[in-house]
């Protein structure tokens, strides 16, 4: 009995222990239901703003010790499913950043084909491309193309040139090519909270062009949460969904250490985020991926890892709730 007294004490520790996600067991793809794994990625940002590879040994630090059961839900989403930490994708040409959308998608792959559901924490945006292009059209989403739930400030439709500062498949393009290669339906894919800094006009019209269902934020505040989520769930309802969270599509104040901050105009507080994710609450989640933190910017007491920690939680306690029986 003190045994277990001590151990059950040690457990609430975040900082003692090997820091998996989640305190998930630390094993290869074995038939999970639920995959974790990390996406150290950051050179398809193409800027200076490139710690967001640390995002993933970050999360895993403050994880441990983060939400167990879920109360809404009524549900131990760890007794319900059998989730793993798969550990990270390894990219031994780290700079090089169409090799590591390869070894993404490489990585991803046997994941779709055996049919466990990725939750991901990156890394840059660009990791989506990667990831999708490894489920997409395979045993995991019924052959077919993912519909996404895309929270972000930014479309990352980036059709009119040919790559961003360098990075050809980029933290801005992947929303066109995936379209491009039939692993993403736009016409049944949502976008929301887009707002930000546009450098023209127009910036808008390539997810127009595409089909992409595009709510700003601006347009989020005068219809209200409840139309758009309404919205969303029509949208999304029978589809193989893969949500994209980019964490700044929350408030600055929330998140403040995210890439490509937008200061400009309030983001999502953490409820409207939460209430937006369970807009596909019960539909067929086949993934998911938590982006853009840079831990190195973050306040001492490392919140914007803790709500990237929170926001991978919703999208697994989702999936495990779906699952027809406890593991």
């Amino acid at each position: 009995m003190a045994d277990e007294h001590d151990r059950s004490m040690m457990e609430n520790l975040y900082w003692w222990g090997i820091p998996t996600l989640f305190r998930a067991p630390h094993e290869a793809p074995d038939g999970q239901d639920v995959g974790l794994v990390g996406v150290p990625h950051s050179t398809g940002n193409g800027t200076t703003e490139r710690d967001q590879h640390l995002g993933p040994r970050a999360v895993r630090n403050v994880s441990s010790v983060q939400r167990r059961v879920h109360l809404e839900f009524g549900i131990d989403p760890w007794a319900r499913a059998r989730v793993a930490d798969l550990g990270d994708v390894p990219f031994p040409r780290a700079n090089d950043n169409e090799h590591c959308i390869q070894q993404i998608t490489d990585f991803y792959k046997p994941l779709g084909e055996a049919g466990i559901r990725p939750v991901s924490i990156g890394g840059d945006h660009s990791i989506t491309g990667g990831i999708v292009q490894g489920i997409a059209n395979s045993k995991l989403t019924g052959g077919e193309p993912v519909s996404f739930l895309h929270l972000d400030a930014h479309t990352d439709v980036f059709s009119k040139v040919d790559h961003f500062l360098g990075a050809k498949k980029s933290a801005a393009h992947w929303g066109a090519y995936l379209a491009d290669q039939g692993q993403v339906d736009p016409t049944t894919s949502m976008q929301i909270g887009l707002r930000g800094h546009p450098r023209t006009l127009d910036w808008l019209q390539p997810s127009y062009d595409y089909g992409y269902n595009v709510v700003t934020m601006t347009e989020y505040r005068k219809r209200g949460a409840a139309d758009v989520i309404a919205q969303a769930r029509k949208v999304l309802d029978g589809r193989p969904v893969y949500i994209t969270f980019d964490l700044d599509c929350l408030d600055p104040t929330i998140a403040p250490a995210v890439s490509n901050i937008e200061p400009g105009v309030g983001g999502f507080s953490m409820d409207e985020a939460v209430a937006l994710l369970h807009s596909v609450r019960g539909l067929n989640i086949v993934g998911g991926d938590v982006v853009c933190l840079m831990p190195t910017k973050d306040s001492p007491n490392n919140i914007t890892s803790m709500v990237a920690a929170s926001v991978m939680y919703e999208m697994i306690a989702m999936i495990a709730e779906t699952l027809p029986t406890a593991k």
